[in-house]
């Protein structure tokens, strides 16, 4: 089949994302998010995230999160004693659930929809740290061209810090008869082609709109921040999953497979 163009694939993508938003909020996890939100020290990040941002710093920052989904994370980041949070989303169905969660909470994050490779100018050179978390590059069609979007936000200094799904994790199947074996190439440029609803809480599959999945190579996540002119501080490779409860029985194997990983780049002062 042809595949799509960029703009094709982010627009269908767009699109699965709305309408996929429905599904997450009819579930005991949201209305529990509802009630945690409430608190002032409230926050869903893991100890791996938390450390990185407590080592980078983000009391007192002004923080974007790029692909901020339903804005659970952005409103995290104040408990790091972040000054100001800006969530950045193109589905406008997952920002409405971030303004529900936002209501309730003590914070006020602001949140704006857009497609991260067409962010308002007014966000240019505007902030200390991007975060970027969990499936937001396998949705980007051209890696080094999102690591130029996410270095124009950044102020001379600022920090990128990602925590992302180890792309080699990508090889394989969690539903295959032999899900420790290889599925497809670790170097597979084109996308895959999804047709199931975009869910996370270990339902099985529903159909849905079709969407777009690129896998970009671990060096290829390093050579565009570096080629968007960031400074690679830190970068770690995990054994533990960071995804949907179906990737849980790659963790504890014999021989362990990487996962997860975080990644800090600085913006360099040109």
């Amino acid at each position: 089949m042809d595949m799509p163009s960029a703009q094709e694939a982010i627009a269908s993508n767009k699109q699965a994302w709305d309408e996929s938003a429905r599904l997450h909020k009819d579930t005991a996890t949201w209305t529990a998010l509802l009630g945690q939100v409430a608190k002032p020290g409230f926050s869903c990040l893991d100890p791996t995230i938390t450390a990185v941002l407590q080592e980078v710093g983000v009391a007192g920052k002004d923080v974007v999160q790029l692909g901020c989904n339903n804005g659970r994370e952005s409103l995290s980041l104040y408990s790091l004693g972040a000054r100001s949070v800006v969530g950045i989303d193109q589905s406008r169905a997952f920002l409405g659930q971030a303004r529900e969660l936002a209501a309730v909470s003590p914070h006020s994050p602001e949140f704006i929809e857009s497609d991260i490779h067409a962010l308002p100018e007014r966000f240019h050179a505007q902030f200390d740290i991007a975060l970027v978390t969990i499936g937001v590059l396998g949705w980007m069609p051209d890696v080094a061209l999102f690591m130029q979007h996410v270095a124009r936000v950044l102020r001379p200094g600022g920090t990128l810090v990602m925590y992302e799904t180890h792309p080699f994790l990508e090889v394989f199947d969690p539903r295959a008869a032999n899900p420790l074996l290889p599925a497809s190439s670790y170097f597979q440029r084109e996308p895959f082609v999804l047709q199931e609803s975009i869910v996370y809480e270990g339902q099985g599959e529903l159909a849905g709109p079709t969407s777009y999945w690129y896998v970009h190579t671990l060096g290829n996540v390093v050579s565009g921040a570096i080629a968007a002119h960031m400074q690679i501080g830190h970068l770690q490779e995990y054994p533990h999953s960071n995804r949907e409860e179906l990737y849980d029985q790659y963790e504890h194997q014999a021989a362990q497979l990487p996962l997860c990983f975080t990644l800090t780049a600085t913006k360099l002062v040109e």
